[in-house]
């Protein structure tokens, strides 16, 4: 067995159990003022805030520590309008018949449609890229695990740590994604997860009238 290089836990800080209470109350109400929003500003983002967001998100639990993840940020105007005329492409056929009657359904209150303007106005697309397993210089192959559970965590960070900057973001799945491996550059390893459109509201904007699941609908405690 490969001997283990340990440190300290220098970092934990124990708190007090009002402390604790205190933090974990202020916390959930931060994250019930998130929303996810469709209508940005195009008022520019400074790139230092993104950076930042980044590294948090890149401090996620990950499988044997591989972080099978990168970010692709983009800002560039031609670069977004290549994205949302490939995402539209795909979402058209999505809405037209692709998606089925109950996904439509289950989505009409939000009042979602193949028009995704966002992706060009909003000032940076985040392409969140997953790495199925690693290539070593010499092309050699290792693999990575866990490796949607990983990204997935990374990512759910990353908004977070956007909503904590004050910005506002919105995940966006067109469905499928193969086309942004391509559009952005990335090598075989990787595919598309998501994308995070991250910016300013727009002036006005607008979220739908949407509830959340009560303690008791989303957990069971065994005590």
């Amino acid at each position: 067995m490969a001997e283990i290089h340990a440190i300290p836990l220098s970092s934990y800080t124990r708190l007090s159990e009002t402390e604790m209470r205190t933090r974990a109350e202020n916390w959930r109400d931060e994250l019930r003022r998130r929303r996810t929003v469709r209508d940005f500003s195009d008022q520019p983002v400074p790139r230092e805030v993104i950076e930042n967001c980044l590294l948090a998100a890149g401090t996620a639990p990950n499988g044997a520590n591989k972080q099978p993840w990168h970010f692709v940020v983009i800002g560039d105007p031609k670069i977004k309008r290549q994205i949302r005329e490939a995402a539209e492409e795909e979402e058209r056929a999505f809405y037209s018949g692709r998606a089925g009657d109950e996904w439509l359904e289950a989505l009409e209150h939000l009042g979602t449609d193949e028009h995704k303007p966002f992706l060009e106005k909003a000032p940076y697309l985040i392409v969140i890229m997953a790495e199925s397993y690693e290539l070593d210089e010499e092309g050699t192959k290792s693999k990575n695990y866990y490796v949607t559970e990983s990204v997935g965590i990374a990512t759910g960070m990353l908004i977070t740590a956007v909503h904590r900057a004050g910005l506002v973001s919105l995940t966006h799945t067109p469905s499928p994604m193969g086309f942004l491996k391509q559009i952005v550059g990335r090598p075989k390893n990787e595919r598309a997860f998501l994308i995070l459109v991250v910016g300013y509201p727009e002036e006005g904007a607008e979220v739908p009238d949407i509830s959340k699941k009560s303690i008791d609908q989303i957990a069971t405690f065994m005590e």
